[in-house]
């Protein structure tokens, strides 16, 4: 029974969702350092992604760790049962722009294709002047809510679609800012 237990907790993790712990300020007022969010896996291998939706990639500035089948397996186990969680290689974000599009940062405003972007879940810091930079087919542009902490493509550039772990849709802990991103 615990087997089974295990294995399908394993599956659920591995193929459809996820649990990831947040670790900085990055997406502050919106989700908070400690919080759990759970993440949708499956988001992106049958739906699209959209302005606006909250991702989670691995950092592209760190290299992707070669694992064997065992050693993989024995990590997703221990994810699984809690008594290991992700690295801070995994990074979440928010999609501000989408394929084809341009973002610029002009005069403290996010612009999209020159149209300023309505953002009401941001930290309302003034932003700095940046780009304009276009978005490349099969990436998106992706920003955290605290602009001033956030390490985002600003200073790493696009994210490929197929490098997205998957949609985070929910805060799951602590119970107190339980809600729906």
């Amino acid at each position: 029974m615990l087997f089974t237990a295990l294995v399908i907790a394993v599956v659920v993790k591995t193929f459809l969702m996820q649990p990831f712990w947040i670790p900085s300020v990055s997406m502050e007022p919106t989700i908070q350092v400690n919080d759990r969010v759970m993440v949708n896996k499956l988001a992106y291998q049958i739906g699209d992604v959209s302005r606006g939706d909250v991702v989670v990639f691995q950092n592209p500035l760190e290299p992707e760790e070669e694992e064997s089948i065992p050693e993989a397996v024995i990590r997703s186990v221990l994810e699984a049962v809690g008594i290991r969680t992700r690295g801070l290689d995994d990074l979440i974000k928010r999609v501000v722009a989408l394929p084809g599009e341009t973002v610029e940062i002009r005069d403290g405003e996010l612009l999209i294709d020159g149209a300023a972007l309505s953002e009401s879940y941001t930290d309302g810091s003034f932003l700095p002047d940046f780009g304009p930079v276009e978005v490349e087919d099969g990436a998106v542009f992706v920003m955290g809510d605290n602009r001033d902490e956030s390490f985002d493509s600003r200073r790493f550039g696009t994210i490929p679609l197929d490098d997205l772990i998957g949609r985070a849709f929910v805060i799951i802990w602590p119970f107190s800012n339980f809600g729906g991103l």
